[in-house]
């Protein structure tokens, strides 16, 4: 479970330190994602949980009569995307939570997002919101891991930990696979219509390089549940884990890549707040 309080601290931090290789990660995604968003009209472009603003960056320059702001909660990734987008007339970021930010002046007419939804902690009042604060008939585009396991990343590496404690009952636990379920995703979006799932394959990239295996490893221990493992578990289930995943990383290594199977939806959808 990964929510707010995360994404402001340790989580937000790491993730801005680590930009390079979380946008290398997601680099066979994010062109599909772009081409999905390419086909949607918008001059008024709002990036959800913006991030180091790769794709913020990438929509701002393919249409520079658009004004593009990107939105997020952590404040070390919006100072990492300022730094990013420096030049870019068209395009602002704001640390703000979108499932409260209001746009100062006309309402956004296109909503994007690369994997930046699945964190709000109540998602129905989050997209009831964005839909209310939007231009009439405003559209949504945005990418979400499928379930955990056709992600085998994350499948593989679940595998290697202990046992661990039950996470706390919540309506709507936020975290990267809590849109893998199509009819879950339904539900969560209040106030849209003719939403619609596209699957994506891809490979993730963990490693690269001149070492891709200590490359891999490095950037596992900063993002994702082996950093967390890494930092929360006893000495020795942390040492039995660490060779788990050495021998896991060095298993996909291939052709100078550390690379995993993964499986995204990128989900369109329309505001019905006509």
């Amino acid at each position: 479970m990964t929510g707010a309080q995360e994404w402001q601290g340790r989580v937000g931090q790491n993730w801005a330190a680590e930009w390079e290789r979380t946008d290398r990660s997601f680099a066979a995604l994010t062109p599909h994602l772009l081409d999905a968003i390419a086909h949607e009209p918008g001059a008024r472009v709002v990036d959800i949980g913006c991030g180091a603003g790769e794709l913020a960056i990438a929509v701002a320059t393919a249409r520079p009569d658009a004004q593009v702001t990107g939105v997020d909660i952590s404040g070390e990734l919006i100072a990492a995307a300022g730094t990013r987008a420096a030049g870019l007339t068209n395009l602002s970021f704001t640390v703000a939570d979108a499932s409260t930010w209001q746009a100062d002046g006309a309402a956004p007419d296109l909503y994007i997002s690369r994997h930046g939804v699945m964190f709000f902690t109540d998602p129905p009042a989050a997209f009831a919101h964005m839909s209310a604060a939007a231009a009439p008939g405003a559209r949504v585009v945005f990418s979400c891991f499928r379930p955990a396991l056709e992600n085998t990343w994350a499948a593989e590496i679940a595998r290697l930990l202990p046992p661990g404690r039950p996470a706390p009952a919540m309506d709507f636990p936020p975290g990267p696979f809590a849109f893998a379920d199509p009819d879950h995703v339904r539900h969560c979006m209040k106030g849209w219509r003719d939403i619609a799932f596209q699957p994506l394959d891809f490979a993730y990239v963990a490693g690269s390089g001149t070492n891709p295996v200590a490359d891999a490893l490095s950037f596992f221990s900063r993002i994702g549940p082996a950093a967390a493992a890494i930092r929360t578990l006893p000495d020795q289930a942390r040492a039995a884990f660490e060779r788990g995943l050495l021998d896991l990383v060095q298993s996909r290594c291939v052709g100078g890549r550390v690379c995993f199977p993964a499986a995204a939806w990128i989900v369109t959808a329309t505001a019905d707040n006509t």
